[in-house]
């Protein structure tokens, strides 16, 4: 299996920034404060610079067995167990992504029909985004990576948007820090999970990197980004919402946008909504498109073949999901698959990565 990636299809080193910030910056923003602060409390702040930590060690573990084994994870998977047990493990990675694209999705769909279209059809929205997702992978990576860069760059003026909340905000609702326990924090930190999860992407598009050595620091850069980020997000949360009120709110983060008031703008949570719309498409591509580049590097599959064939499977998937229990428990799912894949996972085939390089020595 050929992981050799032509030069004129690459990208630069510091584009990683943005596929892997976008890949972690997406609909779980808009719920993840309540969910942090029902185990830690407002103490929960603790729990996302635990969880960035933790990713930033998993990042370098990632970069390490990347360079060992000289390839993805197709090829880390072979390195270590062998190409017929390497391929089974990576066949799982691709219904993984495949999931994580229907629970963007669908999840995205639920929030505007609540918020903005009641009587939206999940149908029809799903074709018409499913239907850029594969336009846009057809043009290549270098495509999906332009929307992840513009994904970022257009939707960035709303995060300035949020000090709206300071004069209405009781940052005494921080204290007294320290109020709850270190397990507390930590089952905090896990439910953090759905959140962060999407740097994994790069164990598929690594080969996709001029000069990968120098993109570690900018998938670092990400990293921290996005942890800054929650941070500022959950603390203005936090000094925003009583604790009790916060538990009430599924969606915070659109809450807070309604007390935004502009001469020329009444209801700026639709406008928030909106934009939230490029934030969640690179999302979807990177995810389709590491299932379909999975597809072609396990059973050779062309991706214009295996795209439209994904795609009608994650329509089918989001038609298919019609409550909010329904969409919760796939989003449940999707949260615990990704916590044990990269929490557990990734450290168990890094130290297995270590043995077999040092086996191979002897």
């Amino acid at each position: 299996m050929n992981v050799n990636v032509p030069e004129t299809k690459q990208i630069s080193p510091f584009l990683v920034f943005f596929i892997i910030h976008s890949m972690q910056f997406g609909i779980g923003i808009l719920g993840f404060q309540r969910v942090i602060a029902k185990f830690a409390g407002y103490d929960a702040w603790m729990s996302i610079i635990l969880t960035g930590i933790g990713i930033h060690i998993l990042l370098w573990m990632i970069y390490k067995m990347l360079n060992i084994a000289g390839g993805d994870i197709v090829s880390i998977h072979s390195y270590v167990f062998g190409n017929k047990l390497g391929k089974v493990l990576s066949s799982f990675l691709i219904l993984y992504f495949c999931l994580l694209t229907v629970m963007v999705l669908r999840t995205y769909i639920e929030v505007v029909q609540v918020w903005m279209f009641p009587h939206l059809e999940t149908f029809w929205f799903a074709l018409v985004f499913l239907a850029v997702v594969v336009y846009g992978i057809f043009g290549g990576f270098r495509t999906v990576t332009g929307i992840s860069f513009f994904g970022i760059v257009l939707p960035s003026y709303i995060l300035v948007l949020f000090l709206f909340t300071i004069p209405y905000a009781e940052f005494d609702n921080l204290l007294p820090i320290f109020d709850h326990s270190i397990m507390d924090i930590l089952k905090a930190s896990r439910n953090m999970s759905l959140t962060v999860i999407g740097f994994e992407t790069l164990l598929v598009f690594y080969p996709f990197v001029k000069n990968p050595e120098q993109s570690k620091k900018w998938g670092h850069l990400a990293i921290l980004y996005t942890t800054f980020l929650c941070l500022y997000l959950s603390i203005l949360t936090f000094a925003y919402f009583p604790e009790e009120q916060l538990q009430l709110n599924i969606w915070p983060t659109l809450t807070m946008w309604k007390i935004i008031m502009m001469p020329f703008v009444e209801r700026f949570e639709y406008i928030g909504l909106a934009n939230w719309c490029l934030i969640i498409l690179p999302n979807a591509s990177i995810a389709l498109w590491c299932a379909s580049r999975l597809a072609k590097r396990l059973f050779s599959f062309k991706i214009r073949k295996t795209v439209p064939v994904l795609a009608i499977l994650s329509l089918i998937a989001t038609s298919s999901l019609f409550t909010r229990t329904q969409i919760n428990f796939l989003s449940d799912l999707v949260g615990t698959v990704g916590f044990y894949f990269t929490f557990v996972y990734i450290p168990l085939l890094f130290i297995a990565t270590l043995i077999v390089k040092k086996v191979k020595k002897r």
